[in-house]
């Protein structure tokens, strides 16, 4: 019997629909994802370059004043920026949660104003992380492109989601760890189909930002040798205690963030505070400013005292609570990195002052004490097991990492510490927000 065939828009619209074409989308999603984030990482290193140059070197009172001058109008546009649109405010990751889950809205539209803030707090020294900011304007990509290309809520989240895996993927060139992010963080149930939409955004997004950064890791940490196994017991205290270091930075996290509330201080002069803080830490404590990427990079060549790394620790964990209670837009993932190296140098350096371990074996700590202590917090070890694997390029720490992990999520389990992106998104919630008309903000298709 003759059939006859399709017409011309009706095979069009079958291969819309195709799953070939869901992986094109997620490519080209990737592709978008990628350039952002390199541009945003560009201005990054720039503003960390000129603020290196600022605190550095003798400079007159009138210069400190017109530096005062500056840091008090960033504050006042990023209190501004943060009470116009509040959706921006911190990292982005519970946003995106929230999103997805369809209790709130996403905004295309505030994607400029997110990575216009996320330069400005970051770049003035904040001690925040440009990872949040990745992941908000990854999922802002997925929806603009679904703004264009209109499709089933179900494949909604998936590009949404897939967008999401390629900022983390362009952010610290780790494809496979922005991946397993957003299925340990939003996607509840496993798909083979949306694991090949965010695997080909992450690798898109990722060969972007490989093209203009270099194919390398981002730490350079693959010279270091492997503990032996009498070195386990080590291991193991060192997970326990990023676990109990991880209920404490989330403790202070969740305390700063009723205290400017508590006290009353309105959103337009709340960044104002640790952006003036910024300045004494400039001039006496430089390491703690920023992401801590430079830090983490300066702990296995230079050499600091016991005290003095603690003291580093103890600062950092102080000012990126301070940060990011303030409001302002700007992650944890990258100080929480920081906080577990130094967390990990501590104590790798006191077990060779002991004699415990021989001489530059500490650094493996730096690497451990990073996965542990992102484990401790955001209670996501397969993330931080895969994400150190990848920036760092040594695989011969997989055993370590994953008992250095596994470690501090049962600590955290035991002493009933919740995840922090989890409270984060609660907590937002339940200070009213605008209702989506779907997940997304959007009618369905």
């Amino acid at each position: 019997m003759y059939k006859p065939r399709d017409s011309l828009p009706e095979l069009l619209r079958r291969s819309y629909r195709s799953r070939l074409a869901l992986i094109l989308e997620s490519t080209l999603i990737g592709l978008l994802v990628g350039f952002i984030i390199v541009l945003f990482r560009y201005l990054l290193n720039q503003a960390d370059s000129l603020r290196q140059g600022i605190y550095q070197g003798s400079h007159t009172k009138l210069y400190w004043l017109c530096l005062s001058g500056l840091m008090v109008f960033i504050g006042l546009f990023l209190g501004w920026a943060a009470k116009v649109w509040p959706l921006i405010k911190g990292s982005g990751i519970p946003q995106i949660k929230g999103a997805l889950a369809g209790s709130l809205p996403l905004n295309g539209k505030e994607l400029p104003v997110k990575l216009l803030t996320g330069l400005l707090g970051l770049g003035a020294g904040l001690s925040l992380g440009r990872e949040g900011p990745s992941v908000q304007i990854g999922a802002y990509m997925g929806k603009g492109v679904l703004s264009l290309f209109p499709k089933p809520m179900q494949e909604q989240h998936w590009l949404i989601a897939s967008g999401s895996a390629a900022g983390v993927a362009a952010a610290f060139n780790a494809p496979l760890a922005g991946v397993l992010f957003v299925l340990e963080e939003f996607q509840a149930s496993f798909s083979p189909l949306f694991l090949a939409c965010a695997m080909t955004a992450s690798m898109s997004a990722d060969a972007v930002a490989g093209f203009f950064f270099g194919w390398g890791p981002i730490f350079d940490f693959r010279y270091i040798g492997v503990l032996s196994l009498k070195d386990i017991p080590w291991v193991i205290l060192l997970g326990v205690g990023c676990g109990f270091l991880g209920y404490l930075f989330k403790r202070l996290l969740y305390g700063f963030l009723n205290g400017y509330e508590r006290c009353k201080i309105p959103q337009l002069l709340r960044p104002l505070l640790p952006l003036l803080l910024s300045m004494p830490l400039g001039l006496y404590c430089f390491d703690v400013l920023g992401g801590g990427h430079d830090l983490i990079e300066s702990l296995a060549h230079k050499e600091r005292s016991l005290s003095l790394l603690s003291l580093i620790l103890v600062v950092k964990i102080l000012f990126t609570v301070f940060s990011y209670g303030s409001g302002t837009a700007g992650g944890i993932f990258l100080p929480l990195l920081a906080c577990g190296a130094l967390s990990g140098d501590i104590l790798g350096l006191y077990l060779v002052q002991e004699g415990y371990i021989a001489e530059g074996q500490n650094l493996n700590f730096i690497i451990l004490g990073m996965a542990a202590f992102f484990t401790g917090v955001v209670k996501a070890p397969i993330t931080g097991i895969v994400l150190i694997l990848e920036m760092s390029a040594n695989f011969n720490h997989l055993g370590n990492l994953v008992l250095v992990c596994l470690c501090a999520l049962i600590t955290s389990d035991l002493i009933a510490s919740r995840p922090v992106y989890e409270v984060l998104l609660e907590r937002l919630l339940s200070r009213g927000t605008p209702p989506p008309q779907t997940p997304m903000g959007d009618k369905a298709a």
